[in-house]
């Protein structure tokens, strides 16, 4: 076996450091569905989703520019940052935010857990992609593993309808969410750096959003509570700005293969918050769907690896 990666600058053993960014970015981004769930309430959803993309394009900012990243870019490009901001720093969070106001917020996770197999859909439709048998077997077993976790949920007629109004919301997001991994690969390709692609792309969907509040005339005041504000600044400082570090930093030490197993772990933290937080009730069509879904993703990763 060769003890060196094929691929220059990727180490092909995960160390200490590897380790401890991949715990952090599924901490961090597993733990930020309950706290989208904690901020659903009075504040439009469109409000939250606006403070928290506004802090953090701010402290992204900062962040480029102390380390010494441009950030001034021709016109070509603020059209590629204003669709990164319209589809992964607005309109998906938003939608997931209505989500999760009829479902618990481990289910928010588990759709969005799909986004690996969406994307692979996408690139097959608009990119004319071949998708091997492996893959599309994958897909079929994520999205049944999916729908028997939402089985207990759409049993009754009541629940049922909530149940799926809210997986319409978060298969919008997600679906949104993908479209806007298009645009960022396409953006990566023309040679515009990510972070501050990022950082511009969050400030265009505050201002997206911002605009969108005033001509609905929505007040932009907060919940003055500490569940509210921490869940803001949680999401805002270590979902949005210190996990995307950490996972770019993985990114580029140990490839992207592996770093995207992570998003099968997300589900598995956001349910045990939720089975603890929001009382989630465990089936055992629940636990055979949650280990297909995370299957199907697996199928797909590693055909992807």
């Amino acid at each position: 076996m060769p003890t060196t990666s094929p691929v220059p600058g990727i180490s092909p053993v995960l160390g200490p450091l590897d380790l401890s960014l991949y715990g952090l970015t599924v901490l961090f981004w597993g733990t930020s569905w309950i706290a989208i769930a904690q901020q659903v309430g009075p504040v439009p959803a469109e409000v939250s989703v606006f403070w928290r993309f506004a802090l953090a394009a701010v402290l992204m900012v900062g962040w480029v520019v102390a380390s010494g990243r441009p950030m001034r870019f021709p016109p070509a490009a603020h059209l590629r940052f204003a669709a990164l901001g319209a589809c992964l720093f607005s309109t998906n969070f938003v939608l997931f935010y209505h989500g999760a106001a009829y479902l618990p917020s481990g289910l928010l996770a588990v759709v969005f857990s799909l986004a690996s197999i969406v994307n692979l859909l996408l690139a097959a439709v608009l990119l004319g992609q071949r998708i091997d048998r492996r893959v599309l077997l994958g897909a079929l077993i994520g999205v049944a593993g999916v729908a028997l976790m939402f089985w207990p949920e759409i049993a009754g007629e009541t629940a049922g309808t909530r149940a799926l109004i809210g997986l319409a919301f978060c298969a919008g997001g997600t679906l949104c969410f993908c479209i806007g991994n298009i645009v960022s690969a396409s953006a990566q390709r023309r040679g515009l750096p990510v972070l501050p692609a990022a950082a511009w792309g969050m400030a265009y969907g505050a201002l997206f959003l911002g605009l969108y509040g005033l001509a609905r005339g929505f007040s932009f005041a907060i919940e003055p509570t500490a569940r509210y504000v921490g869940a803001m600044l949680w999401l805002a400082v270590t979902a949005s700005v210190v996990a995307f570090a950490a996972y770019l930093t993985l990114l580029g030490r140990i490839g992207a293969a592996r770093a995207g197993y992570a998003t099968v772990m997300f589900p598995i933290v956001a349910l045990a918050i939720s089975t603890v937080a929001e009382g989630y009730q465990w089936t055992i069509a629940a636990v055979v769907g949650l280990l297909l879904a995370l299957a199907g993703n697996l199928f797909v990763l590693r055909r992807r690896a």
